[in-house]
C-alpha cells in the first residue's frame, strides 16, 4: 500500500509532516494537504498533527544545516499548491541536509530541479501582480483590492505595499482563498475574509475609474488592437479585476 502523509494545510503543518517523516524514517508516496486529498483502497493514511515544536526544529535546521534560501525555496514551493509539492519539499530537504549549503548548484538534480520549477512560477506571478493589482477605494476610505490567483502569492504582496502606501488603510482580497492583506498604517497581516452583501465605492472613486478608462480607451490605436498579443503577456484569467478591461 501507498503511505500518504496528509497534513492541515498550513505551512506549520507541513513541516511537522517533514519532522515525522525525517525522524521515523519513513518514504510517504505523497504528503498531501487535507482539503486536497482523494482517499482509495491503495492508500494508507497517516495523519499529521501538527506540532510547533517541531515545525520550529525543521525551520532552524533547514537554515542552519542548508540555507535561508533554501527555507524561501520551500515556502514558495508549498505557495505553489501544486499536487507534487509536499513530496518535493521532502525529497529537497533531505537531499539538502545531505550536501549542505550547495544543494542549489546542483540544477541538474530533479530534486532541486522540480522545486525550482515551482519557485520559478511563484516569482513571475508575485512579479506580474505587483503591476497589475488595482486598489479602489471604499466609502470608509479602506483602499480594496480584489486578486483571483492561481497561486498563493496575496500573502507575499503585503511588504511591497505597506512600503509604498504606508499613510492609507488597505486590503488585498485573495477571492479564490477567502483571506485578505491587510495593512493599518502600522503593519501588515493576513486574516480571512467573509463579505456580507456589496461594496460600496467612495464617489471619488467611480469617477476616477471613469477617467482612467476613458485615457486607456484614448490612447489606444484602434487598428492595433490585437487580443491574442495582449493575453501572451498578461493571461486573460487576470483581467477580470482590471478597470480598463471592463
Amino acid at each position: 500500500m501507498m503511505l500518504y502523509y496528509i497534513y492541515d494545510g498550513t505551512f506549520d503543518g507541513l513541516l511537522t509532516a517533514i519532522y515525522d517523516a525525517y525522524y521515523e524514517k519513513d518514504f510517504p508516496e505523497q504528503i498531501v494537504p487535507l482539503n486536497s486529498f482523494t482517499d482509495n483502497f491503495l492508500i494508507r493514511r497517516h495523519h499529521i498533527q501538527t506540532d510547533m515544536e517541531k515545525s520550529r526544529k525543521v525551520h532552524d535546521a533547514i537554515v542552519k544545516k542548508i540555507s535561508k534560501n533554501a527555507l524561501g525555496n520551500i515556502m514558495y514551493a508549498y505557495l505553489s499548491e501544486h499536487e507534487n509539492a509536499g513530496i518535493y519539499i521532502l525529497e529537497y530537504l533531505r537531499f539538502g541536509f545531505k550536501v549542505g549549503k550547495i544543494v542549489d548548484s546542483y540544477l541538474s538534480d530533479d530534486r532541486v530541479c522540480n522545486i525550482n520549477k515551482l519557485v520559478a512560477k511563484i516569482n513571475r506571478e508575485k512579479h506580474l501582480l505587483l503591476g497589475i493589482i488595482r486598489f479602489r477605494l471604499l466609502q470608509d476610505n479602506i483602499y480594496y483590492a480584489p486578486i483571483e490567483t492561481q497561486y498563493n502569492t496575496a500573502c507575499l504582496l503585503g511588504k511591497h505595499f505597506a512600503e509604498r502606501m504606508a499613510d492609507q488603510i488597505f486590503v488585498i482580497h485573495d477571492i479564490k482563498r477567502n483571506y485578505g492583506v491587510f495593512y493599518d498604517k502600522t503593519k501588515w497581516f493576513m486574516s480571512d475574509i467573509e463579505i456580507n452583501g456589496g461594496i460600496e465605492f467612495h464617489e471619488k472613486e467611480l469617477f476616477y475609474q471613469e477617467l482612467w478608462k476613458q485615457y486607456f480607451e484614448s490612447i489606444t490605436i484602434k487598428d492595433r488592437i490585437n487580443p491574442k498579443l495582449q493575453a501572451n503577456f498578461m493571461p486573460k484569467k487576470y483581467w477580470k479585476y482590471l478597470i480598463e478591461m471592463k
